[in-house]
């Protein structure tokens, strides 16, 4: 696990970037052989400059017109839990660790983290359990994303519709 991604989409969660670039995750993240951590802050207040992190080499930034490069190259993502971010990681076959926000009211977010977690499709936690959640994960349980058959679908409503 070299590379890391973390991401918060297009949201804020400062939350997050805070308590993964904390001593205690940063050596949870070097003794799993991460080496370079590249952070997506969105549009939360922080943004860390690349001392913070000792022992890891450290790059961050706001926004980019797309993630996908970085999700790519990434031995292990780690992300807010939107839908968007998850699907397009799991879509990558990338190991994919949520981290939801638990401070939102009416928290959908929860539901499909958990659902996914269910599925054995991703581990999740929230930032007060983010470190102890670094040093036990275990990837090696989980199922990998099938995608989905959009097609299959289009061709059944043809066929109900009688379209052809």
């Amino acid at each position: 696990m070299k590379r890391v991604f973390v991401t918060v989409g297009t949201t804020s969660f400062d939350e997050l970037i805070e308590r993964i670039t904390t001593p205690e995750a940063v050596e949870a993240l070097k003794v799993r052989g991460c080496q370079h951590l590249v952070l997506q802050v969105g549009r939360g207040s922080i943004l860390p400059d690349s001392d913070c992190c000792y022992g890891l080499s450290l790059s961050a930034f706001r926004f980019k017109d797309s993630i996908a490069e970085d999700i790519t190259c990434a031995d292990l993502v780690i992300s807010h839990a939107g839908a968007g971010s998850c699907m397009e990681t799991l879509g990558a076959g990338k190991s994919l660790l949520v981290v939801v926000n638990d401070k939102l009211m009416d928290n959908h977010q929860l539901e499909l983290a958990n659902q996914l977690y269910k599925d054995s499709h991703l581990l999740y936690c929230t930032p007060s359990n983010l470190v102890e959640t670094l040093k036990v994960m275990d990837f090696s349980v989980l199922s990998p994303f099938l995608p989905g058959q959009p097609k299959r679908f289009a061709n059944f409503l043809d066929g109900a519709l009688g379209v052809q």
